[in-house]
């Protein structure tokens, strides 16, 4: 995967909260290769019901949604369609903490915003998309017109930006960590095993 500091593209808004992992991708597309892509299951059950959804019109970058994103199951293919459908952050008030953890280790934001914010977003997006820019280094992001911040723990922002799973943060120790298995062995050579 490769990672990334800014982004620029569409952004609309789904005022829904509690979106869960089942409506992101409902199960019965996942028993399809991960190889075929999972972008056009993408909130397949909503955006069906809707003749021209947002997501279709615009096909956006960022996604504003409601309290509780990516709640349920911890099916990581959820994160999965929102990438394969193009989208590269969710700005949301609260995600589901399974969900939060995959998106990043698969190059997705999720990006915590309060009430407020979520609101006047909401309202300035109605029916329609909104430009955006975000910006991983500085955690702001502009969004149709409007200045926002996010926090993002160091170690998300880091994995973002190069594109880093939880392997590839690890990795990035292996000279400490030989140093400490030789060191180890050495102190306690009975540790380790015979054949």
């Amino acid at each position: 995967m490769s990672g990334w500091q800014t982004l620029t593209g569409s952004a609309v808004a789904l005022p829904q909260s509690n979106i869960d992992t089942d409506q992101l991708i409902p199960a019965r597309f996942m028993s399809q290769p991960r190889s075929a892509g999972y972008g056009s299951f993408l909130l397949h059950d909503l955006r069906g019901a809707q003749e021209g959804h947002l997501l279709d019109q615009y096909r956006p970058k960022v996604l504003v949604a409601g309290r509780n994103f990516g709640s349920g199951s911890s099916r990581e293919a959820a994160v999965y369609a929102l990438v394969d459908y193009g989208i590269k952050a969710v700005f949301a008030p609260s995600f589901g903490d399974i969900f939060a953890g995959n998106a990043v280790n698969n190059g997705l934001l999720a990006a915590q915003i309060d009430d407020g914010v979520l609101a006047m977003l909401i309202d300035t997006m109605a029916n329609t998309a909104g430009e955006a820019q975000v910006d991983l280094t500085t955690g702001r992001a502009r969004i149709a017109g409007h200045d926002i911040g996010f926090d993002l723990d160091p170690v998300r922002r880091q994995k973002l930006i190069n594109g880093w799973d939880d392997i590839d943060l690890t990795a990035q120790y292996s000279e400490e960590i030989e140093t400490f298995r030789a060191a180890r062995f050495a102190a306690h050579p009975w540790a380790l095993p015979t054949t």
